[in-house]
């Protein structure tokens, strides 16, 4: 499989998707891919035309045609002609309930584990572990399932902050994750933080950016991990 999982689409004071676009356009045509068919459905307080366009305004130019599974007659035919498939970030709970009532999820699988490359990021990225159940958003609707593509074996914790603010008296984004890892002790949960993305090229999984990612194991000291670090005990079933 060919993985492009991305933590946020926008960094502090830069454009959208200003950071990492380079990435994603380097990622799609070293798998010959020129065209991707994009899943809007994270967006809920905005149209789905508004999502395409913002997202196709900045590969357009770079020579990637963006086009929304939301305007396909036939979505599972479109999602077995498509080029690549790109998950945009936004609500994960809306956008797994709109990919169930689709019933896409099996066909998504099948397509990517051909080959087909995969991108996402924030919510895009949650949708390729086992569950939606590291993302970091409200539950404003209920899917059929909190199982999603399952393409990789670990979970990802998007936008990971290892801050506690003063006065702030809630959980930190660790406790919570420590929390699932409890519930599910076979399963490595990685916070992703802003500004980094994995590469999964065939069964190398890498690190990229200008921070560390952090793994957290039930029963294991959550460690720190750099962008050449060995990451492939996180592909181990």
């Amino acid at each position: 499989m060919n993985l492009l999982l991305i933590s946020n689409s926008t960094n502090a004071g830069e454009g959208y998707l200003e950071y990492c676009r380079l990435n994603i356009v380097n990622f799609l045509k070293g798998s010959k891919a020129n065209s991707v068919l994009f899943f809007p459905f994270a967006a809920v307080t905005f149209s789905y035309d508004e999502y395409e366009k913002k997202v196709q305004d900045k590969l357009a130019p770079l020579g990637i045609t963006v086009q929304s599974i939301h305007r396909a007659a036939n979505p599972k035919q479109a999602v077995a002609q498509a080029q690549a498939i790109m998950v945009g970030g936004g609500n994960t709970f809306h956008l797994l309930k709109c990919i169930y009532d689709l019933d896409l999820v099996e066909p998504v699988q099948a397509k990517v584990k051909s080959g087909s490359p995969y991108l996402g990021w924030s919510a895009g990225s949650n949708l390729a572990c086992p569950t939606i159940c590291t993302t970091n958003d409200m539950p404003i609707v209920e899917p059929r399932s909190f199982a999603a593509f399952n393409l990789i074996p670990f979970q990802i914790n998007p936008h990971y902050l290892d801050a506690h603010p003063d006065g702030y008296a809630g959980e930190t984004r660790e406790q919570r994750i420590q929390e699932y890892i409890a519930a599910n002790p076979n399963r490595y949960v990685v916070g992703l933080r802003e500004g980094c993305m994995l590469y999964l090229q065939g069964k190398t999984l890498k690190l990229s950016g200008n921070r560390n990612l952090r793994v957290f194991k039930h029963g294991v000291e959550a460690k720190e991990y750099a962008a050449d670090s060995d990451l492939q005990f996180l592909m181990q079933p």
